[in-house]
């Protein structure tokens, strides 16, 4: 079996009812929301695992770091972002409420990388007082004398000045 978060499920569905505890160490790699993903380090998941029936619950708390660009000065900023999960397992799953229950392995990284999606920031700081970015490092251009006064228009908005609303 591989894969850091595939768990077999024999001894579970041996002696249902009861709670195995396990702490699951791996990567999950690619998770990238807007300007925030995680890091190449591990994805921690402390779980409690027990099977009820044909179905298997997970409950417990995964942890990963995360890195990403603060939103008002574009400086590289992180963090540890750390969720609880609360996820059901069963062999015919429920499209967005319940997830795929292999008969011999559970594969926890759909349900971590979900959580830990929902739970990245989607518009981070690097600090809560940030000003943004600084003005003599990102200068802003000033129409020169030439220009009369008018800044250069954007050539974007070019078939816009085109428009006539006369008659």
């Amino acid at each position: 079996m591989r894969g850091s978060f595939l768990v077999p499920t024999g001894e579970l569905f041996r002696h249902r009812g009861t709670r195995q505890p396990v702490t699951l160490v791996g990567p999950l790699p690619g998770l990238v929301l807007s300007t925030t993903r995680l890091t190449g380090d591990d994805v921690v998941a402390d779980l409690v695992l027990e099977a009820q029936g044909d179905t298997v619950t997970a409950t417990g708390t995964v942890t990963a770091g995360w890195e990403g660009e603060c939103r008002r000065c574009l400086e590289a900023t992180g963090g540890v972002v750390s969720v609880e999960v609360s996820e059901v397992f069963e062999p015919v799953p429920v499209e967005g409420e319940t997830y795929l229950l292999d008969p011999d392995r559970l594969d926890l990284a759909p349900a971590l990388r979900e959580a830990l999606a929902l739970a990245l920031p989607l518009a981070p700081l690097c600090d809560e007082a940030c000003a943004g970015p600084d003005p003599d490092a990102h200068p802003v251009a000033t129409a020169s004398d030439d220009d009369q006064g008018e800044p250069p228009a954007d050539p974007r908005w070019a078939a816009l000045d085109a428009l006539r609303f006369d008659g």
